[in-house]
């Protein structure tokens, strides 16, 4: 039985659940405790995003964190950008992403298209 669980409404909610989640930390899975830190874990996530929402990443950052994640090199991005030039222009915001850059940095990369479609905060358009 996992006990006087409840939904998370308030920041007072919130901070008390943390702390037993502090208390519960290393609980062994399958056990009650285990499966009380597994809800309470659930509860905090739901709540934490809808009180602090966040929005998806800048396409070129992205990029960047990817490319660093790697160990990746703008030389690296060449073949999917098609010359030298061009990956400079687009690591420096200076040209956009084409619908066909963006399905390979999708499947090269593994970045989420809908990361990659979104407008750069540096856009004049967006």
């Amino acid at each position: 039985m996992i006990g006087d669980l409840k939904p998370i409404r308030t920041e007072a909610d919130h901070d008390a659940a943390l702390g037993e989640v502090e208390r519960l930390w290393g609980a062994k899975s399958g056990t009650p405790e285990g499966d009380r830190l597994d809800v309470l874990a659930t509860l905090i996530e739901v709540y934490e995003a809808k009180q602090y929402p966040m929005d998806p990443p800048d396409p070129i950052e992205a990029i960047k964190f990817r490319m660093e994640q790697q160990g990746l090199t703008r030389k690296d991005l060449e073949p999917i950008f098609g010359t030298r030039n061009r990956t400079s222009e687009i690591l420096n915001r200076r040209r956009g992403l084409s619908i066909e850059m963006i399905r390979q940095l999708h499947a090269k990369l593994g970045i989420s298209a809908e990361v990659l479609i979104r407008h750069s905060l540096h856009d004049k358009a967006a």
